[in-house]
């Protein structure tokens, strides 16, 4: 039995950085325990089909198994609706009624697409062919699901998945602020800030935007140790990401190699330099986004055109538009409207983009346009789907990992006014700087 000395030393306070680390990722996946399930989204039956079909279940065991879990995450939701309901509360649980209309609305759609011979491919037809298509060139996710819902089952599979994807986020928001030698205090906040603003909820849903960001992030570690001297290091993180990247979602991949690319060809013109890091960056990047786009052609990847019919005609739901792109102009002005009239009746999110973007440029010049660059693509995805109502913004959710990584920055410059903001003009070899806290 333990002693109540021993038990002492193991509630002390961590004294070091990665007992701090490990600390707030333990607390918010024990906070996690409280949403088990009704994470879902109407995309989490494609990816969970596609990864339980690579595992090894025939086209009817993967459907049967995803519309269990997705129509008992229905009926848990309905059951907590029901619960706090001030006119329903006191009636019978939906639970069961819930389950069975669910099963009954998924396999008339589904065995009716397998009759028509509708079975090519890793995903279950829940929608028709040209739709599914756009899921089955998004491997990445799929396949990091595999072991965890082999070992674990569907359920508990998608929630620890889930959990490590955004808790590796977190994570990796700590590295890059201190690769960058902010405070550790700085870099605490950061992680703790990656989990509670709406990119970690995002995270945490099953589908490809949590491993997206943390990806992404990877990408920015990259850039920042590339900053801080380790050139290869920096250059070979930042490609493995871009490749990975183009696994997951290949269109976040083209977008975040062109925005790099664009930040290192931008500051080389300005320096008249063309020698140096930045240059070697500037190429991995370019050809990462060149290679997303002739790989994507070579394996016939959905084009932009096939996407943009997708958004104008409801997934499919009713015939090719005509004129799609004068349409689509139309919607894209009038989307961000709309959307910045929301923002500014909520100005919060706006006002965190605003105030990390600065601390970014306050505290660290040299890395800030990479790190507004990786934002940038959030408003790149969004812009390439300009609809309102897609579960709320999980399309421009990279543009949280401004303020994530951004505010603390900014909040090192208030708290530590002495330390001078790295303007990183020419990188060089990594330094130690004597005032960062250990």
């Amino acid at each position: 039995m333990s002693s109540p000395r021993s038990w002492s030393r193991a509630l002390r306070r961590p004294r070091s950085p990665r007992g701090w680390v490990v600390v707030i990722a333990a607390v918010f996946a024990v906070l996690q325990l409280a949403n088990i399930t009704g994470r879902d989204t109407p995309d989490t039956k494609n990816y969970l089909s596609y990864a339980l079909s690579l595992s090894g279940d025939s086209k009817h065991e993967a459907a049967a198994r995803t519309i269990d879990y997705a129509c008992a995450s229905r009926a848990s939701v309905a059951r907590r609706n029901q619960a706090v309901d001030v006119v329903r509360f006191h009636r019978a649980s939906p639970t069961r009624r819930v389950v069975e209309e669910c099963r009954r609305a998924e396999w008339r759609g589904v065995s009716a697409r397998l009759a028509a011979g509708q079975t090519a491919g890793r995903t279950v037809p829940f929608m028709p062919p040209r739709f599914m298509r756009i899921f089955e060139v998004r491997p990445g996710y799929p396949v990091l699901l595999v072991p965890f819902v082999t070992v674990l089952g569907v359920t508990w599979g998608l929630w620890v998945s889930s959990v490590l994807v955004t808790v590796a986020g977190g994570v990796l928001v700590f590295l890059v602020l201190r690769t960058l030698r902010t405070s550790t205090g700085a870099a605490l906040t950061g992680q703790a800030l990656f989990y509670v603003l709406p990119c970690g909820t995002t995270a945490m849903r099953p589908m490809t935007e949590g491993l997206m960001m943390t990806v992404t992030l990877a990408a920015l570690w990259g850039c920042a140790l590339l900053l801080e001297g380790r050139v290869r290091a920096g250059t070979w993180l930042v490609g493995g990401s871009l490749a990975v990247l183009f696994t997951v979602k290949h269109s976040q991949a083209l977008f975040l190699g062109l925005c790099l690319a664009a930040v290192c060809a931008l500051d080389l013109v300005r320096r008249r330099r063309w020698d140096g890091p930045l240059r070697t960056l500037g190429v991995v990047a370019g050809c990462a986004a060149l290679g997303t786009v002739l790989l994507a052609k070579v394996l016939h990847y959905p084009s932009e055109s096939e996407s943009l019919q997708d958004l104008l005609t409801g997934h499919f739901s009713r015939p090719d538009r005509a004129r799609p792109w004068p349409e689509f102009f139309h919607l894209e002005s009038a989307f961000w409207i709309e959307w910045l009239r929301r923002q500014l009746w909520e100005p919060l999110f706006l006002a965190a983009v605003l105030a990390s973007g600065w601390g970014a440029l306050r505290r660290h010049r040299a890395f800030a346009p990479f790190l507004l660059a990786a934002a940038l693509t959030g408003v790149l995805n969004q812009a390439g789907h300009p609809d309102i109502n897609i579960w709320g913004d999980r399309l421009i959710v990279v543009l949280w990992l401004l303020p994530v990584v951004g505010l603390p920055l900014l909040l090192d410059a208030v708290v530590r006014p002495g330390v001078r903001a790295l303007s990183g003009a020419v990188p060089g070899p990594a330094r130690r700087d004597a005032e960062v806290a250990r």
